[in-house]
């Protein structure tokens, strides 16, 4: 059995550390609660937004669709990988790089795949066994659409210019504190509506300058916007995760200590008890 001071040594080793998660899980439930609000009010813009282009883009002819939609034979692919800068957040950004790895091997497997990793944990981790061909790890730092805005005009260049044929976003999607989904998001090429099912958006309105040229302004606009929720979603994802990692955290060294605490206990009462024996076998010599 360990001695007393060891124990000792534990005990208070494990009480600092639960005071670091249990800050930290404060932490991050503050920052969850404002970038949980921004990514909800921002859904349905985003949503709506997409329907309205989907809508419009389906209603043109094949020949004045833009480049962003138009679609060629795949032969090589960038992956924008979304992770966090901080670790301490579970497995938020395991589920990414598992997925990415994933998405290589069996989806895109004979193609050239490139990365373009937002977060050092992931460009950290994936740099070992993919080609990462550019990083952004100043984003966090000021997480606006102006500055989101910037990378996308970057990814829809390398599309238009034929670097890449496909470009698809891998990131978790926020459900709650304690859920992340992770999500393989097609960037561009524009994805058509599936079934070819078409809203009455074309029949009722009158469209000025002309509905070619209002789609042909929307989509660099949709694209930005996909991006930043992505981007949001992934924010308000890594404090749900760090959240929920640091309770647990909180909760298992709180075990821990109580353990510790009985063990301390049982071997002080040995102690106290072997040294009251020593002192009545000492008495019972002195007697005899």
């Amino acid at each position: 059995m360990a001695n007393l001071k060891e124990i000792r040594n534990r005990i208070t080793s494990i009480k600092s550390t639960m005071q670091i998660t249990s800050a930290m899980k404060m932490v991050s439930a503050a920052k969850l609660k404002k970038a949980q609000d921004a990514i909800t009010a921002m859904r349905p813009y985003s949503s709506k937004l997409t329907e309205l282009l989907q809508n419009l883009s389906a209603t043109l002819d094949s020949d004045s669709g833009s480049t962003y939609s138009k679609q060629r034979e795949v032969s090589k692919v960038l992956l924008v990988v979304i992770t966090s800068n901080r670790g301490l957040c579970g497995g938020f950004n395991s589920s990414v790089t598992k997925e990415v790895t994933k998405t290589i091997t069996e989806k895109y497997a004979g193609k050239k795949v490139e990365l373009f990793a937002i977060g050092k944990k992931g460009a950290a981790t994936l740099s070992k066994t993919q080609k990462v061909v550019s990083t952004r790890n100043d984003i966090y730092d000021d997480l606006t659409f102006d500055n989101v805005a910037a990378i996308a005009e970057k990814l829809m260049e390398l599309y238009i210019d034929g670097t890449y044929d496909k470009i698809e976003l891998v990131y978790n999607q926020f459900k709650n504190a304690a859920t992340q989904l992770t999500q393989v998001e097609q960037f561009l090429p524009i994805k058509p509506i599936e079934g070819g099912n078409v809203s009455a958006v074309n029949s009722d309105y009158i469209f000025e300058p002309s509905k070619e040229e209002i789609v042909l302004a929307l989509i660099p606009k949709s694209l930005k916007t996909q991006l930043y929720k992505a981007m949001r979603d992934s924010f308000a994802s890594e404090h749900g995760a760090r959240m929920t990692a640091m309770h647990k955290a909180t909760d298992n060294a709180k075990e821990l200590r109580d353990d510790l605490l009985l063990k301390y206990n049982k071997a002080r009462q040995a102690a106290i008890t072997n040294e009251i024996l020593e002192i009545v076998g000492g008495a019972e010599a002195l007697k005899n």
